[in-house]
């Protein structure tokens, strides 16, 4: 693998470290571009707009820092490293503190949950920590070589960041806090993903002997550093595997509820719209017209075929939403309700 020269190491440099002062080019560009970005984000996911959603991915800033993270590292520059990472936090902070703006002004009564771009977030697995490895590698070539540059923007679509934080300040608007925490885990995943594959792919193009060639200050390279970072990925990888856990068992509760479900709503000439399990709930949607069957029966149901330990929230379209816990025979009317 042929190394990279002394203008590569410069071009990279002058790309993913941002200068100090707010009214530097670099500066101005990245904040700005952020806030438009976490503005254009929020607003779509509040419209479930995929297109919205993707046009911020491409317009956010947020891989430069993260890969000049990568890069101060493998040039042991620790005051670099603390600066790159004081900009992702506090990037990350206000795509949030944004998300929450925009969630108080325009958030739904359902409070997000039939919303599909926050549904595919607030779910992370190991599939997407891999996905992320696998685009950071990209993201990192096409900084090293420039003949392959033009990848970036497809490398900023598929390495979601700007997203899962809206979508983490529009759930804590309408507190929930364990999604908010979910979205929050997969921005995250990203952003280590992103630091390790960049820390290798530096490694082994020697950015390290390009900056000396160029005559930039380099410092002692040691190997936990590598040890430290791979630890973080690891530490990542551990809550998405229980998600991994949670989302097939879900998944199977959801498949083992819906015939129950669809037994239930014939009595009353009802139809079931949806059927979905999350974090052990199963959640139904019931579409028809009155008098609504009982919800206490589908309870007893569901109990009848070994899904007593299963909370069980049931949407009445046109009517009210019901919640009936685990283990007991009663239910009762949520806050929210309508009717």
């Amino acid at each position: 693998m042929a190394g990279v020269d002394a203008d590569a190491v410069r071009r990279m440099t002058d790309a993913l470290f941002i200068e100090r002062g707010l009214r530097s080019p670099s500066s101005t560009r990245f904040w700005g571009l952020l806030v438009l970005a976490a503005v254009i984000a929020s607003a779509g996911v509040v419209g479930d707009s995929t297109a919205t959603v993707i046009g911020a991915m491409i317009v956010a800033p947020l891989m430069t820092p993260i890969l000049g993270c990568a890069l101060a590292l493998v040039l042991a520059r620790r005051r670099q490293v603390v600066r790159c990472l004081l900009l992702v936090t506090g990037g990350a902070l206000a795509v949030v503190a944004i998300g929450m703006v925009l969630g108080w002004i325009a958030a739904p009564p359902d409070a997000f949950a039939s919303n599909s771009q926050v549904s595919s977030r607030i779910s992370p697995r190991l599939i997407d920590l891999l996905a992320a490895l696998a685009t950071g590698t990209v993201g990192a070539f096409a900084l090293v070589r420039a003949d392959i540059s033009d990848t970036l923007p497809g490398v900023a679509i598929a390495i979601s960041l700007v997203p899962p934080l809206a979508v983490t300040g529009l759930l804590l608007t309408v507190h929930r806090y364990h999604d908010a925490g979910e979205s929050a885990l997969l921005f995250a995943t990203n952003v280590a993903a992103i630091v390790a594959t960049g820390t290798v792919v530096f490694l082994c193009y020697g950015v390290r002997a390009g900056a000396e060639r160029a005559g930039m200050r380099v410092g002692r390279f040691r190997g936990r550093t590598l040890v430290a970072v791979a630890c973080v990925v690891v530490l990542v990888a551990v809550p998405l595997t229980t998600g991994t856990i949670r989302v097939a068992h879900d998944r199977l509760l959801a498949a083992d509820a819906r015939p129950v479900a669809e037994r239930w709503a014939a009595t009353g000439k009802w139809q079931i719209a949806s059927v979905e399990a999350r974090n052990g709930t199963v959640v139904i949607g019931v579409l028809g017209l009155p008098p609504q069957p009982a919800p206490t029966a589908l309870r007893e149901a569901l109990d009848d075929h070994g899904m007593r330990d299963a909370d069980l929230e049931l949407h009445l379209v046109g009517g009210r939403t019901h919640w009936c816990p685990a283990d007991t025979d009663t239910c009762t009317v949520r806050k929210g309700g309508s009717g």
